[in-house]
């Protein structure tokens, strides 16, 4: 079974805010903004994703079977791939 979604992205959270945390004590803004950016660049990362993993557990037809279809799978990634 998965892991859920908001438990995934609250540790990456989690994770950047410690360091985050240091740089603001140690008063490093270079290191500062680099964290933030990187932050959001892991999340969006992050979130697409959880959002294929998400479509190819819910490929319809696989409730039941022990694991899906590859060729479903493969329609799924191109389908998502298409939406950018």
């Amino acid at each position: 079974m998965p892991r859920p979604r908001q438990k995934i992205l609250d540790n990456l959270e989690s994770i950047y805010r410690e360091a985050y945390d240091r740089a603001r004590a140690a008063d490093d803004q270079v290191r500062m903004a680099d964290l933030d950016a990187a932050y959001q660049r892991e999340q969006l990362l992050l979130e697409v994703l959880l959002d294929v993993r998400d479509a190819l557990t819910a490929l319809p037809g696989t409730s039941g079977q022990s694991g899906a279809d590859p060729m479903s799978a493969l329609e799924t990634i191109h389908r998502i791939a298409k939406l950018r």
